[in-house]
């Protein structure tokens, strides 16, 4: 009996790593193909890919429904396809991106350092209010500070609040947020997004010094 149950318990880790790593995997090759999409295409190549991208997104869902990294990620797609589509589709893709990142904070608010926290709150600062949108301010601020409890040296999270308290003009405090965005520890994973969010840190950190003289 007792080596039928070890064998038993060595058949189950065995499942349980090659199920992790298979998440890991999709989680890479979601990344990676995500930042392709965002930062080195636009127009029409850019919608297509997003297309195909949020496809792949959906099936990983669909494959894995209590796994709140895929639910992240679903909604980070939907919510940039949103910004680069633009016009009447954009706002129904933010809105599927909303639901994607509720669920995910429904499975685990801490899944990827948070990260469902601060795009739920770039969402509700970026998508215009009632009554042609659901934008909240308040709601926003509440969610990207939390994001931020969460992972407090993440260049995400910063640069995410320090944008939003340049959209509501607190140019200083958004100055101080964006320089320790600056100061984030590289993701060796994510090269091409940690260079490219850099660069919109530097382009903010511009717009703040017009503001401040």
């Amino acid at each position: 009996m007792k080596l039928a149950s070890i064998v038993m318990a060595t058949v189950l880790m065995v499942g349980v790593s090659t199920t992790l790593q298979a998440q890991a995997t999709t989680l890479a090759q979601i990344q990676s193909r995500w930042a392709e999409v965002n930062y080195t295409l636009e127009g029409d190549p850019q919608e297509k890919a997003f297309e195909a991208l949020l496809k792949e997104a959906h099936a990983w869902t669909d494959a894995e429904p209590n796994n709140a990294e895929a639910f992240i990620w679903r909604g980070i797609i939907q919510s940039t396809f949103a910004g680069a589509k633009g016009g009447l589709g954009a706002l129904g893709l933010a809105k599927d991106a909303r639901k994607s990142l509720e669920r995910a904070l429904e499975l685990d608010p801490r899944a990827l350092q948070g990260s469902a926290y601060g795009s739920l709150g770039t969402l509700y600062y970026k998508v215009p209010g009632w009554p042609l949108g659901f934008g909240n301010d308040k709601k926003a601020e509440e969610y990207l500070l939390k994001a931020l409890d969460i992972n407090p040296t993440g260049i995400d999270p910063n640069y995410f609040y320090a944008d939003y308290l340049y959209e509501q003009g607190n140019y200083t405090q958004a100055q101080q947020v964006a320089e320790r965005a600056l100061q984030a520890p590289p993701r060796p994973q994510r090269a091409l997004a940690d260079a490219q969010r850099r660069m919109e840190i530097e382009a903010l950190l511009k717009k703040i010094a017009k503001k401040v003289g």
